[in-house]
């Protein structure tokens, strides 16, 4: 585990990335070159129907600045500028988009043994202003999120989070939408030797009264092929696989079932069947 509780974006990450992180209806492909001074072109492809959607992104490092520049098929362009260590344990973070004018965003990010501070103000004349905070350590920590619109004068967003981790298990529990929903999730390292873990969520929502459950799985095939599962209550099962064929670049092929829709038709084959 590492030193620190983090940051408020740590709380339930692992769990998140089980369950969702790289799961696409189509087919995504990454490729990743090196030059010999050391910029990195990371490009990807994903194919949705019959719409092919790509991105370039190039990063350079000098020191302990990190410049990222992402162009896709849509001409847009992002660039964002990282400064590590300006300060001990200060990270500064510059984002903005070409065209958008309104994108601008300066964050900065603090990590310390008991405690963990991300702050973020877009650069407009009426700017969104982020706060989240976690205090804690490794094993237990507890935070908060927290955006402002300076507009309208209202907060946009309040939430707040525990979790507990130790060395095969993570819990978290979050409050969501300002009090609207609550979620609680595990995840729990069954085999490090296969990267073999399960975990699940379940969200709660106040106003409509409904639960919301979701369970996956992971197991590395190899130490370069990874698969992934999950299903929900609503019925959707999806699978995934991704092999790294070369370092940083992957080949990534998910899908999805409904399976209360199959089921559905299933019996109305049988019935028509029965008639007949």
């Amino acid at each position: 585990m590492g030193k620190g509780p983090g940051l408020y974006s740590d709380i339930g990450k692992k769990a998140r990335d089980l369950l969702y992180k790289d799961y696409q209806s189509d087919q995504k492909f990454t490729v990743t070159t090196y030059s010999p001074t050391g910029v990195a072109i990371t490009s990807s492809g994903t194919k949705k129907g019959e719409l092919f959607l790509a991105d370039v992104n190039t990063q350079l490092k000098n020191k302990n600045i990190t410049t990222d520049i992402k162009v896709d098929t849509s001409s847009n362009l992002s660039a964002t500028i990282t400064v590590d260590e300006a300060a001990p344990g200060l990270k500064t973070i510059l984002s903005f988009k070409v065209p958008d004018q309104r994108s601008g965003k300066i964050e900065l990010q603090y990590l310390h043994d008991y405690a963990g501070i991300n702050t973020s103000i877009g650069l407009t004349a009426n700017p969104i202003v982020n706060f989240s905070g976690v205090i804690g350590s490794n094993v237990l920590s507890l935070g908060t999120d927290l955006s402002f619109d300076s507009k309208s004068g209202d907060f946009t967003k309040c939430n707040a989070g525990l979790s507990f981790c130790n060395e095969d298990l993570i819990a978290a529990l979050t409050l969501n939408n300002k009090g609207d929903s609550l979620s609680a999730s595990y995840y729990h390292i069954v085999n490090p030797l296969t990267s073999t873990a399960v975990g699940a969520e379940v969200t709660h929502s106040f106003s409509t009264n409904e639960n919301t459950i979701t369970v996956g799985t992971q197991h590395a095939l190899d130490p370069l092929t990874t698969v992934k599962a999950r299903v929900n209550n609503a019925g959707k099962a999806s699978a995934l696989i991704q092999h790294e064929w070369r370092p940083k670049s992957l080949f990534s092929i998910s899908g999805e079932v409904d399976t209360k829709a199959i089921e559905k038709s299933a019996k109305v084959g049988l019935a028509l069947a029965l008639k007949l």
